[in-house]
């Protein structure tokens, strides 16, 4: 299972950008397949443990913040694995063979 989520504290004290570093860093110790960008961590796990994560998560930011924003976004395909970086993979390659987006295959 793929995991995509934004999450951010609403109305705090704390600085938005040090909460979010908080959960960045509980992502990373769960030894969990991840990517963190601009917009969105992405992790890679069973459902059960991208759950717990994700759950660990929101309550890490509503211990900073009375109102927590969280946006998830799954792809769930049992049996497959790896997809965290073999989805990015495959349009590197089909980039590299510098098709025509117009052309047939």
């Amino acid at each position: 299972m793929l995991a995509a989520f934004s999450i951010s504290p609403v109305g705090g004290e704390e600085s938005v950008g040090d909460v979010v570093a908080g959960v960045v860093r509980l992502v990373r110790s769960s030894g969990l397949p991840s990517q963190t960008g601009a917009m969105f961590t992405t992790v890679e796990g069973e459902p059960d443990e991208v759950f717990a994560l994700l759950q660990r998560c929101l309550e890490y930011v509503e211990r900073h913040a009375p109102r927590v924003s969280m946006v998830v976004k799954i792809d769930h395909r049992p049996g497959y694995e790896g997809a965290l970086t073999a989805k990015v993979e495959r349009v590197e390659l089909a980039l590299a063979e510098e098709r025509d987006p117009g052309s047939a295959a």
